[in-house]
């Protein structure tokens, strides 16, 4: 579980989420402020996917042909049976 939530994309979000809510004290809410939300929440679902698929590859898992670990598959696995 300290491998998924100390990832850095993960990590990278859930930072840019709290910037954007201190920014919100600070300024009224505009189009370019739904923008930034609305690519925060893009942001956090490519990371945790990307968490989903290497968890679904250590456990033997084929993952989809547009993930960043698809052709990585056996590598992963074979690095997970070893510990």
């Amino acid at each position: 579980m300290r491998t998924y939530l100390l990832g850095t994309g993960l990590f990278s979000a859930i930072l840019g989420g709290l910037t954007l809510l201190r920014g919100l004290r600070d300024e009224q809410f505009t189009w370019r402020t739904a923008l930034a939300w609305l690519s925060w929440g893009i942001t956090l679902t490519l990371a945790i996917g990307a968490v989903v698929d290497v968890r679904r590859a250590r456990k033997g898992a084929l993952a989809p042909a547009d993930s960043p670990v698809h052709g990585k598959e056996t590598k992963i696995l074979r690095r997970n049976v070893r510990r």
